[in-house]
C-alpha cells in the first residue's frame, strides 16, 4: 500500500508529540538547508500549518531576527488584528521582558471610530495602536486593510513599528497588502502569496519567544 507507513501509530507520548514532530519536520526537509537565524520560525509555522509551501512563501528582511529579538527584550509589546492570534501567543514568555499583548478589534472606541469614519474595525484598530507609547511588534493575520493602514501610517511617520508580521490569508487585497509592507524599510516577516492566517501569525511570534527561552535556558 502506498502510504502504509502512516497507517502505524506511533507510541508517542502527549509531552513528546511537539518534539517529534519537529523531528519529523526536520525529517521530512531532508538536505534542505535554512538560514540558522531564520530555522526555528520557519519550522514553527510549518508545525502550526503542516504546510511545507512556507518554506517559500515566508520572507524576512534584513537582520529581522536579530532586530525583533532585541525588541522583545527591550519591552516590546505585540499588536494584533485578532483576539485569536492574540490568545495563541505566550504571553507568559513575553511578560518577562515588560511586554504586553493588545488587540483592539472588540473596543467600543474602535467600534464608533469605524462605524463614524466607514471604514473597518481593523483601519481604526490600527490607528488606536498607532498611539501608544511603546515599542510595537505588530502582528497581523486576518485583515489586509490593517496592513494597508499600517503602511498609510508609516509613510506618515505616524507609527515606527519593530516589527511587521503580515501574513493575513485571503483573496482581497491580500497579495497587494503584503507587498505594500515588503516595499518600505520597516523590519518585516511576511508570507507571500494568499497563504497565511492567525495561526501563522501566532506561530511566529511564538518562534520569537522560544528563541530568546533556548538562549536562557543555554546560558544557565
Amino acid at each position: 500500500m502506498k502510504n502504509e507507513k502512516y497507517l502505524e501509530l506511533e507510541n508517542v507520548l502527549p509531552a513528546d508529540i511537539e518534539r517529534r514532530s519537529f523531528e519529523i519536520i526536520s525529517e521530512e526537509l531532508g538536505n534542505v538547508s535554512l538560514e540558522k537565524s531564520l530555522e526555528p520560525v520557519i519550522k514553527r509555522v510549518i508545525h502550526t500549518t503542516a504546510d511545507f509551501d512556507y518554506l517559500d512563501n515566508l520572507c524576512f528582511s534584513t537582520d529581522v531576527i536579530e532586530k525583533a529579538l532585541e525588541a522583545i527584550t527591550q519591552g516590546a509589546c505585540i499588536v494584533t488584528d485578532t483576539q485569536m492570534i492574540r490568545s495563541g501567543i505566550n504571553k507568559k514568555e513575553l511578560a518577562k521582558y515588560g511586554g504586553e499583548v493588545f488587540c483592539f478589534m472588540s473596543d467600543e472606541d474602535v467600534a464608533e471610530t469605524a462605524r463614524i469614519t466607514g471604514t473597518t474595525r481593523a483601519v481604526a484598530s490600527m490607528d488606536k495602536a498607532s498611539k501608544l507609547d511603546k515599542k510595537i511588534i505588530f502582528a497581523v493575520g486576518n485583515a489586509p486593510t490593517a496592513l494597508i493602514r499600517l503602511y498609510e501610517l508609516i509613510k506618515e511617520e505616524k507609527v515606527k513599528p519593530e516589527l511587521v508580521i503580515g501574513v493575513p490569508v485571503g483573496f482581497v487585497n491580500v497579495v497587494q497588502s503584503k507587498e505594500l509592507i515588503m516595499k518600505g524599510d520597516t523590519p518585516y516577516i511576511v508570507s507571500k502569496g494568499r497563504k497565511g492566517g492567525s495561526n501563522v501569525a501566532a506561530a511566529i511570534c511564538n518562534a520569537l519567544l522560544y528563541i530568546l527561552r533556548d538562549e536562557e535556558n543555554q546560558t544557565k
